[in-house]
């Protein structure tokens, strides 16, 4: 679906933000893209989606150079912005005039989608709440049945029951041919629906495995003392939070948020226990 090789890129050339950076990305997959804020997470959906431009480095998404921003693959890709201008129009008025550019437009899918997200149909998009909008702009990037959905930020603006929704949402809507990609700062917001963490930190990939490849190798648990085997810890009520590697193969579940905080402060630890 992607493919990403020595890619450099930033916004001054004295300054990268990207250093010969390189990964694939599959059809199939909801990737979680992870990083501090200035990582370039939102850099390097935009390059993605062909709306900035590298350096230097190669991106094929789909078999295209999304730089060139041919209409044969800007069908393929909706980007959703973490910030956003909605005109002054009722959602039909908005249909109308953005859906005729995805050959795939689901209508049906698109009224179900605002019913999910309780999405009043007949006010219009100016004097709704910065939710409603964010749920809006959601709801038609999915209903455009685009291969590659990139989203910035989803969350940002969502309460704890919209969020909820959210990750039914785009549990239901990942299929074999699409490629969903959310990056977040919010990690705990994507708890139990990416299946693979992409984490970028100084210039690079720090970390990119699946879920089933971090409980693998890792051990999230709760320890009351600490001991050599421990890569990072996080004080708790009862003890510690704590990763570890998983020496005897035991079954715990991904905190986001320690993996997170572990990365950034014990990078040798970590590649080390995934190699």
């Amino acid at each position: 679906m992607i493919e990403i090789k020595n890619l450099n890129f930033g916004y001054s050339k004295k300054k990268l933000l990207f250093k010969d950076l390189s990964m694939q990305l599959k059809a199939g997959h909801i990737y979680g893209l992870l990083g501090k804020n200035g990582a370039g997470k939102s850099s390097l959906l935009k390059n993605m989606a062909g709306l900035v431009y590298a350096f230097s480095g190669k991106i094929d998404v789909i078999g295209y150079n999304p730089a060139k921003r041919q209409p044969a693959l800007l069908k393929e890709i909706c980007f959703i912005p973490e910030e956003f201008y909605l005109p002054s129009v009722k959602i039909d008025s908005y249909v109308k005039a953005n859906a005729a550019f995805y050959s795939n437009f689901d209508h049906n899918y698109f009224g179900d989608l605002l019913a999910e997200f309780d999405i009043p149909v007949d006010q219009k998009l100016v004097n709704m709440s910065y939710g409603q909008k964010k749920k809006l702009i959601i709801a038609f990037g999915l209903a455009t049945k685009a291969q590659l959905i990139i989203m910035d930020e989803p969350t940002n603006g969502l309460d704890i029951p919209s969020k909820a929704q959210f990750r039914k949402i785009m549990a239901a809507a990942l299929t074999d041919d699409r490629c969903i990609i959310i990056s977040t700062h919010q990690v705990r917001d994507l708890d139990n629906l990416i299946d693979t963490v992409i984490m970028l930190d100084e210039s690079c990939v720090a970390l990119k495995a699946s879920v089933e490849e971090i409980t693998k190798k890792l051990c999230f648990k709760r320890i009351k003392e600490l001991d050599d085997t421990v890569i990072y810890a996080e004080p708790s009520l009862s003890g510690y939070h704590a990763l570890m590697p998983n020496y005897h193969d035991e079954d715990s579940k991904l905190d986001m948020e320690l993996l997170f905080n572990a990365v950034l402060a014990e990078k040798i630890k970590i590649k080390a226990a995934f190699n």
